[in-house]
């Protein structure tokens, strides 16, 4: 895939996300503008948030995007800097937020404007002074080296035609010893070039997943150790409503996605 086809698929994938920001439509992308995508909502319960979570944040930061819970493994400390990849409304960014306290910080980047601006909004309903929304690609983080303990993503490391480069430049940012902990979608079968070629399951968060053997040498590529990717089954209940005339469930799977950036 050359740049300018990278290009053209980032426009899709953000053009679905900001038809999704302005029209407030919940799942990962609009059902009724294509049927073939994500025709029913998961709900965050289902992906693992509790209710304390879900009434944490800001009304309309919990859109109903993801495929499982991040901060469930990020392990987050108070006073620790948190990057959100993908940050959307900014729902596991507040959640982070109430996490590193006063004295953390929580950046979020998107590369869709809209929600950008939505999230930002967002922030002006609470007190949170510890949350900075940037608009970038996550292949190309606006964030300087060397600077974040934990990045948490929540089902888009997937969306990116160049996923290698997502990790080298997540390895970039990080500190020594800083960690990832990401919620993703994986192929769990080679997938057929239909499925690939779906411009609608691509930007419904399918199309595009990596087998775990690919993702396991990308994160080794980037330079990253003690790799832990680790499918869930469970999550074939939620995802055969995503596109159920293609039986998705059988070609890929939520999982957890761990590394860490060594200290030598």
């Amino acid at each position: 895939m050359n740049e300018k086809q990278r290009d053209e698929l980032r426009q899709s994938v953000r053009d679905s996300y900001a038809k999704i920001a302005n029209q407030e439509v919940s799942g990962c992308c609009d059902s009724s503008a294509s049927p073939n995508c994500c025709s029913a909502n998961t709900g965050s319960a289902a992906l693992g948030y509790s209710e304390a979570e879900m009434g944490s944040v800001p009304q309309g930061a919990d859109m109903g995007l993801g495929c499982g819970n991040p901060g469930a493994i990020a392990a987050i400390k108070a006073g620790e800097t948190v990057l959100d990849l993908g940050s959307g409304g900014g729902f596991d960014c507040f959640l982070a937020a109430q996490q590193v306290g006063e004295t953390g910080r929580v950046y979020g980047v998107d590369m869709t404007p809209d929600m950008i601006s939505k999230a930002r909004k967002n922030v002006e309903k609470t007190e949170f002074n510890n949350v900075e929304f940037r608009l970038g690609e996550i292949e190309y983080l606006p964030i300087a080296d060397h600077s974040v303990d934990v990045i948490i993503s929540n089902c888009v490391i997937n969306l990116s035609p160049n996923k290698g480069q997502v990790f080298k430049d997540a390895f970039r940012v990080l500190k020594t010893g800083g960690r990832l902990a990401i919620s993703d979608i994986v192929a769990s079968v080679d997938l057929p070039d239909d499925i690939k070629q779906d411009i609608q399951l691509l930007s419904g968060c399918m199309a595009g997943a990596s087998v775990v053997d690919e993702l396991q040498q990308m994160l080794m590529d980037a330079g990253f150790q003690d790799i832990r990717i680790a499918p869930k089954d469970e999550s074939r209940e939620f995802i055969k409503n995503w596109a159920p005339e293609h039986k998705i469930e059988d070609l890929v799977t939520s999982a957890t996605i761990e590394a860490i950036k060594p200290l030598h």
